[in-house]
């Protein structure tokens, strides 16, 4: 086996690659219709999603997607706009105008291929009839701080939304809708990814003002207007409307697990395999996943060392602090502390889209010394969690995982690695 730090990111990779959509797309392509290709698409891996479609049509081909800035990647013949993410900006409003105006008036001889991935529920910010951008742009804030998970948030998207929850597909019609889709959500539930835009909503206006309520978000007096009135309402499962909108996943964090998994057998590492949709406060998921490789350590359950726990989904930060950080970093801290020390025992934690919250880092990487480290360099870690900072913890260890954008998303990825196992 490798260096535990060499080894541990080795996985990383792994996972991120399995994800690729230069190899997951092309299978999925439909045949060509008798008329027009027009490609949209909204998220962190829609220019690459863009890319590979563009590399493998066969016959003519338009459109345009709308990624995070610095996300973009080359294409001949659908264009790449870039915009704000987590919080929407002007630009990505424009996108999604765009958007709605490119699958006008198309007929039943059409298709509209939509690449959607993580992220694009931000970057698609059309907002509903009566509401502006900077009506999103609080509401988005507030629902990104207050540890709301992602279900809750993009429900309250979807709401909100010109475009989401399904307005997207039936914009399209009598068109052909094929939703070529990346999962980043815990289950991967359709509805969910990046709001769904080509799927039937089962969620509801009331759902998503009490999400407000449960939080205590004061939202502008206009959203709560919006979501009292039925207007607000997403198209729901059953509408006739969507007998012509396939949607399928190409790429999901179970394909990125599993390919970890057989990358820690080829070195002589067992994978233990704790799920795809770990969800919860990260700092309390840490202390989770610290006993669950104490055991290991100590007693050889669920694996004998050298074994590598595995994880995916995506944990929740409920911000109190003025610090930086993702929900990896933190993740990673309260790991560390759980562990205090424990011998034996590493651990990466990082977003396979290269940005872990709004920092330039994907994530971080914990050893048995990272503490004592931390104290030799004066830094309290507990204060430091306290006030949401593990960034500037981990930045001076030198210990963040920086790979830039990935041009994917499947969420979150964890390895923790038990070296051995002291019972005999």
């Amino acid at each position: 086996m490798d260096e535990p730090r060499a080894f541990l990111t080795a996985l990383f990779h792994a996972a991120i690659d399995a994800a690729s959509p230069a190899s997951r797309l092309a299978p999925f392509l439909p045949a060509p219709p008798k008329g027009r290709t027009i490609v949209v698409g909204a998220g962190k891996a829609a220019a690459s999603m863009a890319a590979a479609v563009d590399a493998a049509w066969q016959g003519s081909l338009e459109g345009l997607v709308v990624t995070r800035y610095g996300h973009g990647a080359p294409t001949k013949r659908i264009e790449v706009v870039e915009a704000a993410h987590p919080v929407p900006d002007a630009a990505g409003e424009k996108a999604a105008l765009r958007i709605l105006e490119r699958v006008n008036a198309l007929t039943a001889d059409d298709l509209v291929l939509c690449l959607m991935s993580g992220g694009g529920s931000a970057l698609l910010a059309a907002p509903a009839q009566g509401l502006t951008l900077d009506d999103k742009r609080a509401v988005n804030r507030a629902l990104l701080k207050c540890g709301a998970d992602i279900a809750e948030m993009n429900c309250v998207r979807k709401h909100l939304s010109a475009i989401k929850g399904g307005r997207l597909a039936l914009a399209a019609a009598p068109a052909r809708v094929v939703g070529l889709v990346i999962s980043d959500v815990p289950g991967d539930d359709l509805a969910i990814i990046a709001s769904g835009p080509t799927v039937a909503d089962p969620s509801t206006s009331a759902q998503a003002l009490a999400i407000l309520r449960r939080y205590a978000i004061d939202a502008p007096a206009r959203v709560v207007a919006h979501l009292e009135s039925p207007a607000s309402e997403t198209p729901k499962p059953g509408d006739p409307r969507f007998a012509f909108v396939s949607n399928v996943v190409v790429a999901a964090p179970q394909f990125s697990l599993r390919a970890a998994a057989a990358a820690a057998r080829a070195v002589g590492a067992t994978p233990v395999l704790l799920g795809d949709a770990i969800e919860g406060e990260a700092r309390e998921v840490g202390k989770v996943f610290a006993g669950i490789a104490r055991s290991a350590a100590r007693h050889g359950e669920p694996a004998r060392g050298p074994c590598v726990l595995l994880s995916g989904g995506e944990t929740t930060v409920t911000v109190r602090g003025q610090g930086r950080g993702g929900r990896n970093s933190e993740f990673l801290l309260g790991l560390a502390l759980a562990l205090d020390g424990a011998p034996g025992i590493w651990a990466l934690a990082g977003d396979t889209d290269g940005v872990d919250g709004s920092e330039d880092n994907a994530g971080a990487f914990v050893a048995p010394d990272t503490l004592k480290r931390a104290a030799a360099l004066g830094l309290a870690p507990r204060k430091l969690l306290d006030d949401n900072d593990a960034y500037a913890l981990f930045a001076a260890l030198g210990d963040l995982v920086v790979t830039g954008p990935t041009l994917t998303n499947v969420n979150d990825f964890r390895a923790i690695l038990i070296e051995a196992t002291e019972a005999a």
